[in-house]
């Protein structure tokens, strides 16, 4: 059960969040939602233990698979996850993530995951250091890194949410891991191009981007969509600093290897 790749390089996915809708229209945001262009649709569980609040249980999620035909991507935010995949199991989602805060046996949390046809996820809340992936690396499809505290629409970032980002970047990178980021929390219209200049390559958009209440659905995607265009070019602006940067280091490194070399040879002779 090795992780697959489910990002194309230099694509960035948005996964509306489905606790921002119009609850009285739901049927009918929905096909907003589809119609407005964007891939994913992000659907929180959550069990008032693991977080303080509870804004929409499984017949919420049976009338979302009624209603679209999106990807569905849900986020277990809950004690027992074992006991909620097996009840999502029925409706075929397609990307599921857990948090490794809650989860006892996160190997076979994991793998079980992988069991009803979905691809695995490890969400990790903002204090938690990417570290604890690994030794279940290779079972996990996606990173799901929470820029926010879990549990609540339309908070501020944490003051890490940055460094988290580029840390898990860079984790994973040093890893050779082919999981993706999914970014959580504070998606707004004015941190999207940061977030994926940073290595986002999944982004929950909620009340500050494609529910904002200034436009449409629509027009709220084609700005989303025009700000990732910014952050991608600021990403292959950094990558491209980085490799001659470390080119020239090993530059340096090897000038100064020949340098040594030439005094130890003079020495000698």
């Amino acid at each position: 059960m090795e992780n697959t790749k489910i990002i194309a390089n230099g694509e960035v996915i948005v996964s509306a969040s489905l606790m921002c809708a119009d609850m009285g229209y739901y049927a009918d945001d929905l096909k907003k939602i589809e119609n407005s262009g964007c891939q994913w649709l992000h659907f929180d569980v959550m069990d008032a233990h693991f977080v303080p609040n509870m804004p929409a249980g499984l017949a919420m999620l049976d009338a979302t698979t009624k209603h679209s035909r999106l990807p569905l991507d849900v986020h277990l935010m809950v004690e027992n996850n074992d006991f909620f995949i097996e009840r999502i199991a029925p409706y075929k989602c397609d990307y599921v993530s857990v948090h490794a805060e809650s989860a006892r046996h996160l190997d076979r949390t994991l793998q079980l995951i992988k069991s009803t046809g979905a691809k695995a996820g490890v969400a990790l809340n903002p204090a938690t250091p990417p570290q604890v992936l690994d030794y279940v690396l290779h079972l996990t499809d996606f990173v799901l890194v929470m820029t926010v505290n879990p549990g609540y629409a339309g908070q501020n970032l944490v003051g890490s949410a940055w460094q988290k980002i580029s840390d898990v970047h860079d984790y994973l990178l040093s890893k050779g891991s082919n999981a993706a980021i999914e970014v959580d929390g504070n998606v707004s219209f004015e941190n999207i191009p940061r977030m994926v200049a940073a290595g986002a390559d999944i982004l929950v958009a909620g009340t500050s981007s494609v529910f904002s209440k200034v436009a449409s659905r629509a027009d709220n995607m084609k700005r989303v969509n025009e700000l990732i265009a910014q952050g991608i070019k600021a990403r292959k602006l950094t990558s491209t600093v980085e490799v001659i940067k470390a080119g020239t280091e090993k530059l340096a490194t090897m000038r100064r290897s020949a340098e040594t070399s030439s005094l130890l040879a003079n020495k000698t002779e």
